[in-house]
């Protein structure tokens, strides 16, 4: 834990809050090693979470999309005005 919460730059209760809550939803499985508590990951806890979220890809890329398009058209806009205000 002292790893983790180094890493994050987290106080180590925080750190413990969170893994507690990340056990108790079964998204971590701990097994103690001496005086040390060993984490592991549970990816396929994960999966519900990546399925949700997976809907939203071609939204968020097409939204991205848009605004690149429209970002491009503010860009021509903008040059065409300055040419205009140099003539």
């Amino acid at each position: 834990m002292n790893f983790i919460a180094t890493t994050l730059r987290y106080k180590q209760p925080q750190v413990s809050k969170h893994l507690r809550v990340l056990r108790k939803v079964g998204l971590v499985s701990v097994r103690e090693a001496g005086q040390q508590r060993v984490y592991r990951l549970n990816g396929k806890g994960l999966k519900p979470i990546h399925d949700w979220t997976k809907g939203f890809e071609n939204f968020w890329n097409e939204s991205f999309d848009r605004l690149d398009s429209y970002l491009k058209e503010l860009q021509k806009q903008e040059q065409t005005d300055d040419h205009k205000g140099k003539e």
